[in-house]
């Protein structure tokens, strides 16, 4: 996007579409964003904001922060509000809500997935930059369908097979972005822990971890290793995800993620604090060379 261009102009919301249309809930996040930009511009508090909508300061605050879908009805009223009158941009306008209010494909999954997961698969699928570290658990993006069935069972004892075999399908489909040709750049950073704790048995952690070093030789993947023997590596004791966006609309994001909960922090103070835990972290544990070869060495 050219640097002189308006939040708000025609190609520039044209470009909004484009790079977010696999993510309705990244859309609905840029869309809070922008029309919270244009009411301060504007000079318009969310209170006045709220009864121009027929509404409250609470509606306006949940429509900026995407804890709801916007209605093409609200969002006309409050760019009208706000002064906007280009025809090109409302159309525009009307075609992000259209698309933020679309299901994802992940919402096939509704009965086995979290509510408060669906958002990061989301966010993933609009990522430019996907950073983790991992105590415990091979990420995600990088498990074995063998490992994530293992790790599904200890997570869920009492679920039925078929829903097992419904959230192992979830998570592999998860793993598509790493293939597209515009993959995003996963950096991810594991305790030694990871590597190991036999989720699933020995030959199910041999097939993870090699598939981990043939991962991690792809140019869009870097996998970091954080060994016992280096104390300083220790950054938390919880797993931690930062979200980067080539959108300038859509700020960095921070996943934290509980046992039956996550939190989403986007705030830039707290944003950048954790990544300047992991530059640290990143710094202070084996390189990316140093790591593969050790995953290389645990299968000799």
């Amino acid at each position: 996007m050219p640097a002189s261009a308006r939040p708000v102009d025609a190609p520039t919301l044209e470009y909004y579409l484009a790079v977010s249309a696999r993510s309705p809930i990244a859309l609905r996040l840029i869309l809070g964003n922008l029309l919270r930009a244009l009411r301060k511009e504007a000079g318009i508090e969310a209170e006045a904001a709220g009864r121009s909508i027929r509404g409250s300061e609470a509606k306006i605050s949940r429509m900026e922060r995407a804890q709801v879908t916007c209605k093409h009805a609200d969002v006309m009223d409050l760019l009208s509000l706000y002064g906007v009158s280009d025809v090109q941009v409302l159309d525009r306008f009307a075609e992000m809500v259209r698309v933020s209010r679309q299901p994802g494909w992940w919402h096939r999954y509704d009965g086995v997935l979290p509510d408060w997961c669906g958002k990061l698969i989301g966010l993933q699928e609009a990522a430019s930059t996907i950073r983790t570290y991992e105590v415990q658990l091979v990420p995600g993006l990088l498990q074995t369908a063998a490992y994530a069935e293992a790790v599904m069972r200890l997570g869920y004892p009492l679920s039925p097979q078929e829903e097992i075999d419904d959230r192992v399908e979830l998570r592999m489909t998860r793993q598509n972005i790493l293939a597209r040709a515009d993959a995003p750049h996963l950096w991810a950073v594991l305790d030694e822990a990871v590597l190991r704790r036999p989720i699933g048995g020995e030959q199910v952690m041999r097939e993870q971890v090699r598939h981990l070093a043939e991962m991690a030789q792809l140019r869009h993947v870097t996998v970091q290793i954080a060994p016992f023997n280096r104390p300083v590596c220790v950054a938390a004791g919880f797993p931690v995800t930062h979200l980067r966006f080539d959108l300038p609309a859509l700020p960095d994001i921070v996943y934290l993620e509980q046992l039956r909960d996550a939190e989403y922090l986007d705030r830039p103070e707290e944003t950048e604090h954790y990544r300047s835990v992991l530059d640290g972290l990143a710094q202070t544990c084996l390189s990316p060379q140093e790591s593969l070869d050790l995953l290389e060495f645990s299968l000799s």
